[in-house]
């Protein structure tokens, strides 16, 4: 593989070189104290070999990232009814806003804003115990990623559970429409707690590796999920994975993606690889600005782009 890993190389150096890093997120103060210059990029491809960049190797908090993988937990639990509580649609509204929850009676407009992943993580923990919970998420996430050391950060998870005010807020609200079905404190100490999983370039996109192949991993051939749900996921992604940047990265990047307040952002170009970068500057939307950037060059590079 000699053209991908030349063309990682230069792309790691470019995004070292780039005065533009975009801004850190400090609304969570934990997340305030990550290195604004670092960058790195892991490659996955159905061989299961990997080609990583820069700091590919440096585990970070995945933030938002994680509700691909919550979402996947939560059609595994009850499949299509999942979309009586939660919808489809693009928001066009920042990640954290009440609005159009007040005015769509508390169905959060897709799974990837924080109301909807509030929904999607309360279907999770229906029946069980908050520990337990997360004690699922988190081995679900070592399973894919074939790498038991994925842990949490817990300083990262208390900063949130200090800080989130607004997060309560929409889970009150979606509580007050019944959207929610256990207590708001449980759903919301799941939800800041996943959202604190710590995972590098290369674990993230190991991670997302049924993604790209029809719901199964494609070393050991494994079925995750059905190649219908795989699709659709990455649909989802597409449409709804960058908050209201997401139509500015399908336009400019043209992979399906999930991106982090982290910096993180988890790729997938179907058929061919997953891709995990990581640059903790921030853009207006709160997605990472060389991380799409660097994806940008990578499918232009490759000829990833799924509309060719």
């Amino acid at each position: 593989m000699p053209e991908l890993e030349a063309v990682i190389r230069e792309i790691a150096e470019e995004m070292r070189a780039r005065p533009d890093r975009g801004e850190v997120a400090s609304y969570i103060p934990e997340l305030a104290r990550a290195d604004a210059n670092a960058f790195g990029i892991a490659v996955v491809d159905r061989e299961g070999r990997v080609v990583t960049g820069g700091d590919a190797e440096v585990a970070f908090s995945i933030q938002s990232v994680s509700k691909v993988f919550t979402l996947t937990l939560a059609l595994g639990k009850i499949g299509d009814r999942l979309w009586r509580r939660v919808g489809r649609e693009p928001s066009g509204s920042p990640f954290n806003s009440i609005v159009q929850l007040e005015n769509e009676h508390g169905i959060p407009r897709n799974p990837f804003i924080n109301a909807g992943a509030i929904a999607v993580t309360d279907v999770i923990l229906s029946g069980h115990q908050p520990r337990d919970t997360l004690g699922e998420i988190l081995r679900f996430l070592q399973f894919l990623a074939e790498d038991p050391a994925i842990g949490i950060d817990e300083a990262v998870a208390a900063s949130e559970q200090r800080t989130g005010f607004r997060n309560r807020a929409l889970a009150n609200y979606m509580k007050s429409f019944d959207v929610l079905e256990n207590p708001v404190d449980y759903t919301l100490g799941v939800y800041f707690h996943h959202c604190a999983i710590t995972m590098s370039c290369r674990q993230l996109a190991m991670a997302g590796r049924f993604l790209a192949h029809n719901g199964r991993n494609p070393t050991t051939g494994f079925s995750v999920v059905s190649p219908e749900r795989a699709r659709r996921i990455n649909a989802i992604m597409l449409t709804c994975g960058h908050y209201d940047g997401s139509g500015e990265f399908a336009y400019r990047v043209g992979l399906p993606g999930k991106s982090g307040v982290g910096g993180g952002i988890l790729a997938v170009a179907p058929g061919k690889a997953s891709i995990a970068v990581w640059s903790p500057g921030l853009d207006a939307s709160g997605n990472s600005h060389l991380g799409r950037i660097a994806l940008e060059r990578l499918t232009q590079r490759m000829g990833w782009s799924i509309f060719g």
